[in-house]
């Protein structure tokens, strides 16, 4: 599939843009010059995105907060900002808005307003963690973070027990051999990788049963991980088509 190179789209519009998840030389030239021409900034923690500009020699703009906690207001402020012909960039810390970050609520407000929005694509932990991990990639589910409770992170992982996509789970080090042990009871022991520090100096991707990585992490290591676990076995079983005696198709 060939590059297309065609001039970037003009207009008042909502720009998702993705940030690194780590490593700087991960923002794009494209994600530079949408944030430099933004002419406001939604963004997830003000400090964290003005160290991010700073750093790519963006100069000042105007940043506005969109979080967890007022994302609903946010949503109606940005849709007022696009409609009255402002360019509005969305990033969250690290990643892609709305991948279990905030952004899902200004998405689909101003979707409803039928205002534009576009999309400038780049770092993203889960596919990070799912190419890195070595498992199958042509099927896959994002499950997001797991819940904090054992009962209802055990509930939560039932549904998938026999799904044969590779499942990733985001967690925090504080829980994370629990998760890995919950999922070896409820899904089997099934193959998974975990993923820590992806694109830093410190990254690392450690892989083998849920239950051995279970037990490595005993001791909760440093940073948020990305666990990609195997997808369920299939047993297809072989069905002769024809009769014992002639080869007529059975019903």
């Amino acid at each position: 599939m060939s590059a297309n190179l065609d001039t970037p789209f003009e207009g008042p519009r909502l720009w998702l843009v993705a940030t690194p998840i780590g490593n700087l030389e991960d923002l794009s030239a494209r994600a530079v010059r949408v944030l430099s021409e933004a002419d406001v900034i939604a963004c997830e923690d003000t400090r964290t995105t003005r160290r991010l500009l700073d750093a790519a020699g963006v100069t000042a703009r105007r940043l506005i907060a969109c979080h967890d906690h007022n994302e609903a207001q946010s949503a109606a402020g940005i849709v007022k900002l696009i409609s009255e012909g402002a360019s509005v960039a969305l990033v969250s810390d690290a990643g892609m808005p709305g991948i279990s970050d905030p952004g899902y609520k200004v998405i689909r407000a101003v979707i409803e307003a039928g205002l534009e929005v576009s999309s400038v694509p780049g770092p993203s932990s889960v596919l990070a963690a799912l190419t890195v991990s070595g498992l199958a990639t042509d099927r896959f589910t994002f499950l997001g973070f797991a819940p904090r409770k054992g009962g209802k992170r055990q509930r939560w992982l039932e549904p998938f027990a026999k799904d044969p996509a590779t499942l990733i789970i985001m967690e925090s080090a504080q829980r994370l051999s629990e998760t890995l042990a919950d999922a070896a009871g409820v899904l089997g022991d099934r193959q998974a990788a975990v993923a820590f520090e992806l694109t830093k100096a410190f990254e690392r991707v450690h892989r083998g049963s849920l239950s051995e990585l279970a037990a490595r992490y005993g001791e909760p290591p440093l940073g948020e991980a990305v666990i990609v676990i195997a997808g369920a076995e299939i047993v297809r079983e072989k069905i002769n088509k024809y009769t014992p005696d002639g080869g007529k198709k059975k019903g």
